[in-house]
């Protein structure tokens, strides 16, 4: 592709260009080291490394342009924009010749039930017949291939990349606020922009709670003309992007528990199955979801919004529902010899993890022990408040830690100790030793007991733990081989 071709996309994004050359791209890189011949680099000021002190090297490598936003004079054209990473994603898209044109894109956003949504609407489609990519926090899969997540929403540049590698019909994909604010989907056309819910988290990053949801409205900046919104209306946040949308002319599908909305969810039963009924234009249709807990009704209520605005007969979704095999990391049960009951899940948040307790009791479990953390230089002003839910809900708890992210143990210790003493209503121990927690809760589990442990789902410890094991999934399995071979030796 020429260089004119970009720089057409690039448009308003353009400060400054004076160079008439037009050479041939062979590619696009923002990471120098990666940068061939031909190539265009563009320069990214990133939160630790700034792309700007890299174009030198780029162009000793065969770089044929540089995008960046310093003025610059340089031997090879140089186009100066207002924002390298808005540039990026225009960039990439004209590159890879708009490859979400190709697709029906479902771009999914919201705090929590991302992952799960997302999991669920690619089972329904390949239930369907139909064939499915899917970007999101557990992995990117593409054409069958599994690749490993580097984030939620993968940068601008890989993006457009695995869009265009895609054969599938469709393209699932989470959408974080943090991608949102970095126009990590700039150049992608959503079908639909499905919003989950919003609750307090991230607000290291962000300012302020309306600062999250403004971040969150943004991704229906990018719907295509015939495109549509599907809003969980079950909170305010849901009622007032419901509200803007309708102002900007987007169609908006929602659910929620009463008859105006397109979905509405009734008689919801979780004592040992989850069952309900949902009622859509006069017809009242009744599911059963194998996910326990009511978060998993409003996942499937509203996965089941989406296929049915896609055009999957009522009939195939429900089977489908039925076989659901569940998320991995996301309320993953691994069975204790004893008779107790081990959750693995990512609940990171209050409202995630007064979820994943409050199905523990609507499964009438015995007692309830939890094990969680919190990760160093993130949201401190929710930790407060997840601490109160798990004491309100929990039997028991264990503090331990998460990821530490250059925090020292001893700063974490101490701040675990103060919001236990605080807040803890002496139902909180402290194990800082993530594997040696786990371990103790499950020496100790006996029948009808459910053990949660959340933060962390299926991601690899970053810290060195006593048990040689590298994620929570993997600890338990660890411990329930290692008490086989005990009662074999035995």
């Amino acid at each position: 592709m020429r260089l004119t071709k970009v720089l057409e996309a690039l448009g308003s994004c353009i400060k400054k260009y004076k160079n008439d050359a037009d050479p041939e791209l062979g590619g696009i890189q923002m990471d120098s080291r990666k940068v061939k011949p031909g190539d265009l680099f563009v320069a990214i000021s990133g939160f630790q490394m700034d792309g700007h002190e890299f174009i030198d090297e780029a162009i000793e490598k065969g770089a044929a342009a540089v995008i960046g936003e310093n003025e610059l004079g340089l031997d090879v054209p140089y186009i100066q924009v207002i924002d390298s990473r808005l540039a990026l994603g225009r960039a990439a898209s004209s590159f890879y010749n708009h490859p979400s044109r190709k697709h029906t894109v479902i771009g999914i956003t919201g705090t929590n039930g991302k992952t799960t949504v997302s999991y669920i609407l690619k089972h329904i489609l390949e239930h369907a017949g139909k064939s499915c990519s899917l970007l999101g926090t557990v992995s990117y899969i593409i054409n069958d291939e599994v690749y490993k997540p580097s984030n939620t929403t993968p940068d601008a540049l890989q993006i457009q990349e695995l869009i265009a590698k895609s054969n599938d019909e469709f393209i699932v994909l989470e959408v974080s606020s943090h991608a949102l604010k970095q126009f990590r989907i700039e150049g992608l056309e959503l079908d639909y922009g499905l919003f989950t819910n919003l609750s307090h988290d991230h607000l290291d990053y962000h300012p302020t709670i309306e600062d999250y949801f403004e971040a969150k409205t943004l991704m229906y900046n990018y719907m295509k003309p015939e495109g549509a919104a599907v809003v969980s209306r079950l909170s305010e946040w849901g009622d007032e992007l419901a509200r803007l949308l309708t102002d900007k002319e987007i169609p908006v599908y929602s659910i929620g528990y009463d008859d105006s909305h397109d979905l509405k969810i009734e008689d919801i039963k979780l004592n040992g199955q989850t069952r309900f009924d949902i009622k859509m234009g006069g017809a009242v249709y009744s599911l059963t979801f194998p996910s326990p807990g009511q978060h998993n009704v409003y996942n499937a209520a509203m996965a089941f919004l989406t296929a049915i605005k896609i055009g999957i007969q009522p009939e195939v979704i429900i089977e489908a529902l039925k076989s659901f095999p569940g998320v991995p990391g996301r309320f993953e049960m691994i069975p204790h010899p004893e008779g107790a009951t081990f959750i693995v899940d990512y609940a990171h948040t209050q409202d995630a993890i007064e979820y994943c307790l409050q199905a523990a009791k609507e499964h009438d479990a015995a007692k309830i022990k939890h094990i969680f953390g919190f990760r160093g230089e993130r949201d401190r002003t929710k930790r407060e408040h997840m601490i109160k839910a798990s004491a309100m809900l929990s039997d028991e708890f264990i503090l331990t830690f998460d990821d530490l992210n250059g925090v020292s143990e001893e700063v974490m210790f101490n701040e675990l100790k103060e919001l236990n003493d605080q807040f803890g209503l002496n139902k909180g121990t402290i194990i800082t030793d993530r594997t040696m927690a786990i371990q103790s809760a499950w020496e100790s589990a006996r029948k009808g007991d459910w053990v949660l442990i959340t933060g962390k789902g299926p991601e690899e410890y970053q810290s060195m733990y006593e048990l040689p094991t590298t994620t929570d999934k993997e600890t338990l399995l660890y411990l329930q081989k290692m008490q086989k071979k005990e009662k074999v030796i035995g």
